[in-house]
C-alpha cells in the first residue's frame, strides 16, 4: 500500500526465458533490458506493492500453434512464422498430423478466430514447453520477486497462473484462451484473477511481448470488466513487441488511452 493508503498490484506477463533471454526460442527483442527496468522499478517500490502475479505461458510440444502440430501437402511441417488460415485447410494446404486433432476441429478453430479479426494463427517455433529452461522465469525478474516476498512485515507470495496448456487453442491474455475449448475450464475466463484484481487501487501492467500477449491481456480486461480496467497502468518500457508484429496492437493501446487507462515509463518514474 503506497503513502495515499492506495492497494497496489502489479501483473506481469510472461517473463519467460524462452521470451526474454538471447538464448530463447521466441526472445523478444529488448525483452532483457526491459526485464532489468522493471526489476528496478519493483526494488524500488517493493515495500508499496501489495500483491505481485505473474503468468507463465506453459505449451506441450504437440500444440496447435507449434510446428510439429501440422504438415503441409508434402508431409513437412511449416515453418516458424508461418501464417495458416482456415482457408489452407479447406484446400488441403495444412492438416493436423495426428489423427486424434480432427481437420474438423482444426477448421473450427481456425474459422472461429478469424471471426474475431484479432490475431492470425502465427506458427510460433516451440517455446515455453512445460518443465524446460526455456518456461522458466527470468532470473533477473525471479530475484527481485523473491526480495520483494522477503521485504514485507508478513509472508508475501507471488501468484502464479498457467496459461496455454489446452493443445486445441491459442492462449494470448491473461483472462482466456483466444478460442474457449468446451469442458476445458481452463481455457475460459478466469474469474478468480478478475475478482482479486478488483479488490486493487492500482494495478500496474507489464511482461512480453508488447504485441501479442500483453496486449490480449489489456483487451480481454477491457471487454470483460471495463471498472478494473481502469484501474490498469502500463509500463511502456517494460515490454516490447515481437520483431515483426510491432504494430499490431496499436488499435487495442489506442482503445485503451481512449478509456483513460495511463501509461508510464518505468524508468522516468524511479
Amino acid at each position: 500500500m503506497n503513502a495515499e493508503g492506495k492497494k497496489i498490484a502489479l501483473l506481469i506477463i510472461d517473463p519467460q526465458n524462452d521470451f526474454c533471454s538471447q538464448r530463447g526460442s521466441l526472445f523478444v527483442q529488448g525483452a532483457d533490458e526491459d526485464n532489468h527496468r522493471l526489476a528496478d522499478w519493483i526494488l524500488d517500490r517493493k515495500e508499496e506493492i501489495d500483491q505481485v502475479i505473474v503468468t507463465l505461458d506453459s505449451h506441450y510440444v504437440i500444440d496447435i500453434s507449434h510446428p510439429k502440430f501440422w504438415v503441409d501437402e508434402h508431409g513437412e511441417n511449416p515453418n516458424p512464422f508461418t501464417i495458416i488460415k482456415s482457408q489452407d485447410v479447406i484446400d488441403g494446404k495444412y492438416k493436423p498430423s495426428f489423427e486424434m486433432f480432427s481437420q474438423g476441429l482444426a477448421l473450427t478453430y481456425l474459422e472461429k478466430l478469424e471471426e474475431q479479426g484479432e490475431f492470425e494463427h502465427c506458427i510460433w517455433p516451440e517455446h515455453c514447453v512445460t518443465g524446460t529452461w526455456g518456461s522458466a522465469v527470468d532470473t533477473i525478474i525471479d530475484g527481485c520477486l523473491r526480495e520483494w516476498s522477503l521485504s514485507g512485515k508478513d509472508a508475501r507470495f507471488v501468484r502464479y497462473i498457467t496459461k496455454g496448456s489446452h493443445p486445441m487453442t491459442e492462449h494470448f491474455g491473461a483472462f482466456r484462451a483466444q478460442v474457449a475449448i468446451a469442458n476445458a475450464n481452463e481455457t475460459h475466463v478466469n474469474m478468480s484473477l478478475i475478482e482479486q484484481l478488483d479488490n486493487f487501487d492500482v494495478i500496474y501492467l507489464a511482461g512480453q511481448a508488447e504485441s501479442h500477449c500483453v496486449a490480449n491481456s489489456l483487451k480481454q480486461i477491457m471487454d470483460l470488466a471495463p471498472n478494473i480496467a481502469k484501474k490498469f497502468v502500463v509500463l511502456t518500457d517494460t515490454m516490447s513487441p515481437v520483431p515483426g508484429f510491432e504494430n499490431l496492437a496499436t488499435p487495442i493501446y489506442e482503445q485503451a488511452r481512449e478509456m483513460g487507462i495511463l501509461f508510464e515509463q518505468a524508468l522516468v518514474n524511479q
